[in-house]
């Protein structure tokens, strides 16, 4: 008996639709092996939640949770973010993926040297009243670009072109007194501008300060290190 012949355009389709149904049972494992965790309540399990995501990320086993299309659908009609992060707009530092973390999970605020200004502390505390976030992490980086124009401008007496002075002056007054001494001056002002932005939002707002004095709210400072993926607090 002959067997019938499939055509070239038969066998592509044929085959795609193969392909297609692999990849689908290929992936199905995938999108259900990272149970949910339940949202931590309190400003300990919050960092724990984020150290142990660092961790995953650092020794390549990162999970890369709520970050599917049914993730995003239920996000759609509200978030509740647990923790409140800081950053620096640096490409390298993206809380989601250091922390390992998804959709709804952190609630960010990225500028050049991570500066609290009036206005991101209007943000961080929109975010402490309207979802209860627990912890708030102010979290600078190694060789941060900023802190080095800031030691750059300071050193040559001159100023940064348009509104880069506005980051170079509001560093200034925390990287200055440390040129001085020995030791390298960027390491120290990254850390430096980390303490010094936690102080200033325990300082400056009566939301946050609050909710401290009441144990609902931690507020820490971190630093992420560019080569190894670490994150280590800064006290």
């Amino acid at each position: 008996m002959t067997r019938p012949s499939l055509s070239r355009r038969s066998l592509l389709a044929t085959g795609g639709a193969a392909v297609v149904a692999l990849g689908a049972t290929a992936a199905a494992p995938a999108a259900a092996a990272t149970p949910a965790e339940p949202a931590p309540v309190t400003p300990a399990e919050a960092l724990r939640r984020l150290l142990r995501g660092n961790h995953r990320f650092v020794t390549g086993h990162s999970r890369h949770p709520h970050q599917s299309l049914d993730d995003l659908h239920e996000l759609a009609a509200g978030q509740h973010p647990f923790a409140v992060t800081i950053g620096c707009a640096d490409s390298r530092v993206a809380p989601e993926l250091l922390f390992d973390q998804g959709l709804g999970d952190l609630f960010d605020n990225r500028v050049a040297g991570n500066i609290v200004d009036d206005l991101l502390l209007g943000s961080v505390e929109f975010a402490v009243e309207e979802f209860g976030s627990p912890l708030i992490v102010v979290l600078g980086h190694e060789r941060c670009g900023a802190i080095t124009a800031t030691i750059d401008a300071i050193h040559s007496g001159g100023t940064a072109a348009g509104h880069i002075g506005v980051i170079v002056d509001s560093l200034r007054p925390i990287v200055e007194p440390l040129l001085a001494g020995p030791g390298d001056p960027v390491e120290k002002a990254v850390r430096a501008n980390v303490q010094a932005q936690v102080h200033t939002l325990l300082e400056r707002s009566p939301i946050i300060a609050e909710k401290v004095h009441e144990g609902a709210l931690r507020v820490v400072g971190a630093r992420y290190d560019l080569d190894d993926g670490r994150v280590a607090l800064v006290g």
